[in-house]
C-alpha cells in the first residue's frame, strides 16, 4: 500500500501521534511505525526518546517532541520507576497546534491534552495493566505488596487509576488491539471501541516451504511468559526436542531447568528467530497476552501454535475446524503444557497453508488500511458533530 496521507483528509488538517517512550524498538512501537507510515506528515510526541540515530530512522519517527522527563539522568534505564509524574509529563505536551490526535496508549499517552474542537483517538493497547486488572500481580513482582513501601505504591496506584479514569474521557473515540482488550475498556472507562488487529509483518515472516521437528518457544524471560514452565514440560518429554529464544530477569530460572533436550539460543536478531520458526514442528505460548504478535509471527512462518487459551490467543489461534492452527489448553503449568504437547501428537498437524492465510489477517497492510478508513470515518463524524453544535 501507497503510504500517503489519506485522501478524506485535507493537507491542512494537522496530525499528531502521541505515544509513550521510545526506548527499545518493541511491539507498540512497530505500531508507532505503521500510523507513521500512513501519516507521514504527523508529528510524533512521547515522554522519552532514547533511540539511537538507526533505530530511529528503522521507525521513521523523526526527532520526536520530548516531555521534561527527556532530561533526567539515567532515564532510559530507570523510566518506569517514574511513574507517579508520567500523568504530569504527558500533561504539559503541547498538542495545541493539531486537529486529529492518535494516541498510542498503553500507560499515559491517552491523558494527552488536545485543543477544543480537536478530535482525540486513543489507539488503545490495553488500560493501564497495573492500575487496573493487574495491579496486584504488580506489586508483588515488584516486592511491595506489603509493608509501608507497599501502602505507599497502593496509594500512589490509586491516584493513578483516578487519573487514567479522568483521562479517559480526554478520548473521542478508542480504538483496541483485540475483542479481549476492547472487553477491558469497556470495565474500566465505561467506553465502547472499534477492534483494529496490531500490523504483523507478514512479508518477512514467511514459510521456508518445510517443517521440522523441533519445538520452539521465544519471549522475554519475565514471570508472566512462563518460559520456565516450557522448559520444565519438557523434562517430561525427553524424547522431543524443544528451542528456546530469548532473555531477561528468569535467565537463571530456566537455565536451571532446562534438561539436555532444551537448547537455549539466548536472544537473536529476527532473522534467526524466522528460520527457527520456518523448522518448527509448533510454537509454544504461555502467557495471557492482550493480543500476542509472536504466536501470528509464527504461524505467518508456517508454524502450528500451541497456546494458553486466554486473551488474544483466542483470537489468533484457529483450534477447531478445516482451517485449524493450533490448539488451546487451559493449565499453564509444566503438567499441563506437557499434555497439550501430548494432545497435539495425537492429531492431524495444522497445514502450512492454513497457518500462512490465518495469519494474513493480521498483516501490516491491512492494519493501515482499516487504520485509514478508521481515522476518516471519525473525522467526519467529528466534523458533522461539530457542525450540529
Amino acid at each position: 500500500m501507497r503510504p500517503q496521507d489519506t485522501h478524506l483528509l485535507s493537507p491542512d488538517v494537522r496530525i499528531a501521534l502521541a505515544h509513550e517512550w521510545l526506548v527499545v524498538p518493541a511491539g507498540s512501537e512497530q505500531v508507532l511505525r505503521e500510523m507513521k507510515v500512513q501519516f507521514p506528515r504527523a508529528d510524533v510526541f512521547c515522554l522519552v526518546d532514547k533511540l539511537s540515530d538507526a533505530e530511529r530512522a528503522t521507525l521513521g519517527v523523526g526527532q520526536p517532541t520530548t516531555s521534561f522527563l527527556q532530561n533526567i539522568p539515567g532515564v532510559a534505564r530507570h523510566y518506569r520507576w517514574l511513574l507517579p509524574l508520567m500523568p504530569t509529563a504527558i500533561e504539559s505536551l503541547d498538542l495545541s497546534a493539531y486537529d486529529i490526535v492518535i494516541s498510542n496508549s498503553h500507560a499515559v499517552a491517552k491523558g494527552v491534552r488536545v485543543k477544543p474542537g480537536a478530535l482525540h483517538i486513543c489507539h488503545c493497547c490495553s488500560p493501564m495493566r497495573y492500575a487496573w486488572d493487574l495491579r496486584d500481580q504488580y506489586l508483588e513482582e515488584a516486592g511491595l505488596d506489603h509493608g509501608v513501601k507497599g501502602w505507599l505504591a497502593g496509594q500512589m496506584l490509586d491516584r493513578l487509576k483516578t487519573w487514567d479514569a479522568n483521562a479517559s474521557h480526554r478520548v473521542g473515540e478508542f480504538i483496541a488491539i483485540s475483542n479481549f482488550i476492547a472487553d477491558r475498556i469497556k470495565r474500566s472507562y465505561g467506553r465502547s471501541s472499534t477492534v483494529i488487529y496490531p500490523p504483523v509483518d507478514t512479508d518477512f515472516y514467511a514459510p521456508s516451504g518445510t517443517r521440522g521437528g523441533v519445538y520452539v518457544a521465544a519471549s522475554r524471560f519475565v514471570s508472566y511468559k512462563r518460559i520456565p514452565a516450557i522448559v520444565e514440560a519438557f523434562r517430561q518429554l525427553p524424547d522431543r526436542q524443544l528451542v528456546v529464544i530469548g532473555d531477561g530477569p528468569d535467565r537463571e530460572k530456566v537455565a536451571a531447568l532446562a534438561g539436555a533436550n532444551v537448547t537455549l539460543m539466548g536472544w537473536q536478531p529476527r532473522e534467526v528467530l524466522r528460520e527457527t520458526l520456518q523448522r518448527a514442528r509448533a510454537f509454544i505460548f504461555a502467557a495471557e497476552e492482550d493480543f500476542g504478535i509472536l504466536p501470528v509471527e509464527a504461524q505467518a512462518c508456517g508454524a502450528p501454535v500451541i497456546a494458553l487459551g486466554v486473551g488474544g490467543a483466542l483470537e489468533t489461534v484457529v483450534s477447531e475446524g478445516p482451517g485449524r492452527t493450533g490448539d488451546h489448553y487451559l493449565e499453564p503449568t509444566a503438567n499441563g503444557i506437557a499434555a497439550a504437547i501430548r494432545k497435539f501428537e495425537g492429531t492431524e498437524a495444522p497445514t502450512i497453508a492454513a497457518c500462512r492465510a490465518n495469519a494474513e489477517r493480521f498483516s501490516s497492510a491491512r492494519f493501515r488500511a482499516e487504520l485509514r478508513q478508521y481515522v476518516e470515518g471519525a473525522w467526519s463524524r467529528h466534523q458533522r458533530g461539530v457542525s450540529q453544535k
